[in-house]
């Protein structure tokens, strides 16, 4: 036992140590010469795109479907986490804290400059024509649609099943036990988790440079304040700050009362742009646009465009960086979800993540996309802001433009504080051998690590930043996607051992069941008469 407990010790602070080093080196290549860090990024993230950006459009789309085909499955029947164990958090709780996770910053800052970008130039349609603007509401609902979620849903299953279940620690290398056995433990087990970490880093950071840039663009709109990296570098360092002060709190306080705050603020904004803007065109166009999503939902999944030029560029511009920022993401929003899921079965969990965010999202993006293009298209130099201007600039042009303006830097700053204070819990869980509880100081450690990284990503990028960010995201997303694939393997082997041990199929047998929940319950009983810690049950 000692022994095992030396070894697990020794495992954690390696993947840490080597973590922190590798961020470090980083920072450090990026602060000294950030130009040749862009443009190598840069050289990079073009090689990806241009050479893997087919496999990007598949292994997403095997995600999905893996998902859709759980919640039809018998192992759909199965919980994450012991017969005993009940959920957490409430369903409304549960569902704020997935949604603030899992999209957060980019839902405000594409709200309306993702529309636009494509409005103006899109996929297939004529430029600025009525079926442009269709399409361009279709695109960006495909996006941030099913995809992503299907993406954030193949890693937090394989995790709360594997954690809550099985009873092994939450590091993802455990979850590919299945099929790799005592090897998760050793030298395999260790890239792994470092990977996890790397493309938990990049992936948060992308999403802080672009907050960053919105509360800037949103602060100069308003108040003149410059956009610089100064000013960013200070945006950043007060927010982390505030972040810190939110993880320090835990993950029951902070995160949660934050996450419900989101939502608020944003069903508030939300709300504010329907009544304000083009309501009936609005109204009219969310029928369309959701039949016009599902409608094509398969076709889009898998064209590569391979003989459309045109569609093919748009293709790696958007959706090729979008799945490559899902899939860089994936870690840290599948290990945060898998923590605040245990207890609750796959079926309802896959169903609530590929339903509830997704109708949100279709909602969202076509009231400001809709809202956004209207006032462009009335007031044309909108349409040559930058992104991170795009949105205050639309508000300008409508009533109460600057409480808009300030609710919207409100709600960016509050996503911000929520991404960050979720990534360093889950940075922490990695690198504290999958502790639920990892300790401040590692917290700590990776805010700052995180902050620094999305600085010196817009320092790559020049002002905006933007290339440099989307640079990182398709990099660190290519290696990661091996681990993933692994671990929908991993999890689909044993979660159907177990069901078919349990006898579960389309009509289960009851009794068999019945009996394997009885000694559940038994074992439980006595572990707890024996002392055992509830935590550990």
């Amino acid at each position: 036992m000692k022994d095992s407990s030396n070894s697990t010790g020794n495992k954690s602070s390696k993947v840490f140590i080597y973590s922190v080093i590798i961020v470090g080196l980083l920072v450090i290549i990026g602060a000294v010469n950030p130009d040749s860090f862009g443009a190598v990024a840069g050289s990079i993230s073009n090689w990806v795109s241009n050479y893997f950006g087919w496999y990007y459009l598949i292994i997403t789309s095997a995600m999905v479907f893996f998902c859709i085909f759980l919640v039809f499955s018998p192992i759909g029947k199965l919980k994450l986490g012991k017969p005993h164990h009940e959920p957490e958090f409430s369903t409304r709780s549960w569902l704020t804290m997935l949604f603030s996770a899992g999209m957060g910053i980019g839902v405000v800052f594409y709200s309306t400059s993702e529309p636009i970008s494509h409005f103006i130039a899109p996929a297939t349609a004529d430029p600025e024509t009525e079926e442009a603007i269709l399409e361009s509401i279709r695109a960006t609902i495909f996006h941030w649609g099913a995809h992503a979620w299907g993406m954030y849903g193949a890693v937090a299953l394989a995790l709360a099943y594997t954690q809550f279940r099985k009873g092994e620690s939450g590091l993802l290398s455990k979850t590919l036990r299945p099929i790799l056995g005592s090897k998760v433990d050793g030298p395999i087990g260790i890239l792994v988790d470092i990977l996890t970490v790397f493309a938990t880093v990049i992936g948060v950071a992308v999403s802080l440079g672009v907050g960053t840039t919105q509360i800037n663009g949103g602060l100069n709109y308003l108040f003149g304040v410059p956009i610089s990296l100064t000013a960013q570098g200070l945006i950043i360092t007060v927010v982390t700050i505030l972040f810190l002060a939110s993880a320090w709190s835990g993950l029951s306080k902070g995160i949660k009362y934050l996450s419900n705050i989101n939502m608020v603020l944003a069903s508030i904004l939300l709300l504010c742009v329907l009544i304000l803007g083009p309501t009936m065109l609005i109204l009219n166009m969310l029928p369309t646009a959701a039949g016009d999503y599902l409608n094509t939902f398969v076709a889009n999944t898998l064209d590569a465009a391979p003989l459309n030029q045109q569609k093919n560029d748009w293709l790696q511009s958007w959706t090729i960086y979008y799945w490559a920022w899902w899939l860089s993401w994936s870690p840290f929003v599948g290990i945060f979800i898998a923590r605040v899921s245990r207890g609750r079965t796959v079926r309802e969990f896959v169903m609530a993540l590929l339903i509830v965010p997704t109708t949100i999202g279709i909602i969202w993006f076509t009231v400001f996309g809709v809202t956004g293009i209207e006032v462009a298209s009335r007031t044309p130099e909108i349409f040559n802001f930058g992104p991170e201007t795009q949105l205050f600039a639309i508000f300008d042009e409508m009533p109460l433009s600057i409480p808009l303006s300030i609710l919207a830097i409100i709600l960016v700053s509050s996503f911000f504080i929520t991404s960050a204070d979720s990534a360093t819990f889950v940075l922490g869980m990695q690198t504290s051998n999958g502790s639920l509880y990892p300790s401040a100081r590692t917290k700590i450690v990776w805010g700052i690590a995180l902050s620094s990284i999305a600085y010196v990503l817009l320092l790559s990028g020049g002002e905006t930043g933007l290339e440099a960010l989307q640079s990182a995201a398709i990099i660190a997303a290519l290696p990661f996607s091996f681990v993933i694939i692994l671990m929908m393997i991993s999890f689909y082997k044993d979660a159907n051992e177990e069901r078919k041990y349990l006898g579960l199929t389309i009509t289960p047998n009851k009794h068999r069941m019945q009996e394997y929940l009885d000694k559940e319950e038994k074992e439980y009983r006595e572990q707890k008469e024996a002392g055992v810690d509830e935590s550990e049950l």
